[in-house]
């Protein structure tokens, strides 16, 4: 696995169709702003192989494979899961997996989530790999099942849920990325004022959840959280870098 020196994006969809035109020029402007590295998070076996093709092509890209809990299919998932397996010592983390009770109401196709979830952080732990995890409207569920399971490496992305709910993610080690539309989310500025410092990474979640809503986000605007988190907070920038620094290398091992 590549390793890469400095702050990193850790959540973003760079096999997105936004960014076929322009890649080149993104990733430059994401490290003139101060961003090292990005995580390509995939939600599918197809984006997977293509943030391994953009791996090979741009230093930069840090690569990911995962399956978007609204893909109800366990023979998708291992499909996912034997591409993980074969290809680990190229990956940075799996993801983005987890759940989502948001798009998904049925119960019976909510334990068909859990089930795949389950797999991946099986999997996350039998590799040790890091999970880049999803949980729109299932925070609570999804922290309760990790803790079940036995998570070790987890970073749960753009978490919607209160403060209180992230407490138990938090005593067990867990992060949180701060995407740049917490300038606009009251939900975020609140969550981020109570978690600790030590639990923060930062992420975009390109091409969306961008500081202006509708917009292409980029990788770039990583600094824009981490200017926000420093307001919140009280802190100078210079030591919330140096926290996010920390913060990464210990779950994803970069120095």
């Amino acid at each position: 696995m590549k390793r890469i020196a400095g702050l990193v994006d850790t959540h973003a969809h760079l096999c997105d169709g936004s960014f076929h035109g322009d890649m080149g020029l993104v990733l430059e402007r994401a490290v003139a702003a101060g961003i090292s590295g990005i995580i390509a998070v995939g939600e599918t076996l197809d984006d997977g192989r293509k943030n391994l093709e953009l791996a090979q092509k741009y230093p930069r890209v840090l690569p990911a494979a995962g399956l978007y809990p609204t893909h109800l299919d366990p023979s998708a998932a291992q499909e996912v899961i034997a591409f993980i397996k074969k290809e680990r010592e190229r990956l940075a983390g799996i993801g983005e997996v987890g759940l989502d009770y948001w798009m998904v109401k049925d119960e019976q196709q909510r334990e068909v989530q859990r089930e795949i979830f389950s797999l991946f952080i099986e999997l996350g732990k039998s590799l040790d790999l890091p999970l880049n995890v999803h949980s729109r409207s299932a925070g609570r569920h999804a922290i309760e099942l990790l803790l079940e399971k036995g998570a070790a490496k987890v970073q749960l992305h753009a978490f919607d849920g209160k403060a209180s709910t992230a407490f138990p993610a938090v005593e067990a080690g867990f992060y949180f990325s701060v995407p740049p539309s917490i300038v606009r989310s009251r939900q975020k500025q609140k969550l981020i004022k109570h978690l600790p410092l030590s639990s923060l990474l930062l992420e975009t979640d390109s091409p969306v959840l961008g500081p202006n809503a509708g917009e292409r986000n980029e990788p770039a605007n990583a600094m824009i959280s981490l200017r926000a988190i420093a307001e919140i907070k009280e802190l100078p920038e210079e030591a919330v870098m140096e926290a996010v620094l920390e913060n990464t290398q210990r779950l994803y091992g970069y120095p």
